[in-house]
């Protein structure tokens, strides 16, 4: 149940038989040759896919997060840490408000897991309120199927393109990238991060079949959907 397709007074039902909804959380940073919204995008589908046959409220992905490393890749948006865990907090803040009381985050963008205590620190405020943090990409289940899959992915390489990611029209390197050593990267400003990356993949193809997503994506689904109708007590 997507709160863009609801009404409130279909939320209103909902909330007297059913606490629980889904936040999803994304970005807006390159992904190569695929979407700027890779990770919204995602976010928000994987969560959509879990959530629909329970019926279950999720929300429009937050379309923004943390990427400074990204900000010399144009299109790319980055928030503060403090802007962003004080976005998160009222998001949740307003959540509790009309009535959910146990909220599953479905994370996309790794830069965006500092404001897992967040969640944590809300709970301690908020009598009865659960909340769980998920980052669907690399859950246990799901990233081990990445790994049968192919071992070499990364950002922007093909485990993130999906046919609701590519853009039509947009051609595909073919060959497999190098792994970007990434232990160079963590002392470089944006402008040192991207005269690292070049085009932005971190390693690995580029694409693979649809077979390959298919599956991956069944698993992300699974594991989401687990976390959502799973023990709250």
């Amino acid at each position: 149940m997507k709160i863009s397709e609801s009404n409130w007074g279909e939320i209103e039902d909902y909330l007297k038989a059913d606490d629980r909804c889904v936040l999803p959380l994304g970005s807006t940073e390159q992904h190569a040759f695929l979407s700027l919204s890779v990770d919204s995008i995602l976010s928000e589908k994987v969560a959509a896919d879990a959530a629909e046959p329970l019926g279950v409220p999720v929300f429009p992905a937050v379309a923004y997060g943390l990427t400074p490393y990204f900000m010399a890749f144009p299109g790319s948006v980055t928030l503060k840490l403090s802007t962003y865990a004080a976005l998160v907090s009222d998001i949740l803040d307003s959540l509790y408000a009309t009535g959910f009381r146990r909220i599953l985050v479905v994370n996309g963008h790794g830069g965006n897991t500092p404001v897992q205590p967040v969640t944590m620190e809300w709970m301690e405020r908020h009598e009865g309120a659960r909340c769980r943090f998920h980052d669907w990409w690399r859950a246990p289940k799901t990233f081990a199927t990445v790994r049968e899959i192919d071992p070499i992915a990364s950002h922007a390489s093909w485990m993130e393109n999906f046919a609701w990611t590519r853009l039509p029209g947009r051609e595909m390197p073919a060959e497999q990238k190098p792994y970007v050593d990434f232990d160079r990267l963590r002392d470089r400003n944006a402008a040192g991060v991207r005269a690292l990356i070049g085009d932005g993949n971190y390693g690995g193809l580029y694409q693979r079949p649809d077979e390959d997503m298919d599956r991956l994506w069944s698993v992300a689904v699974e594991e989401t959907r687990a976390l959502i109708e799973g023990d709250w007590a």
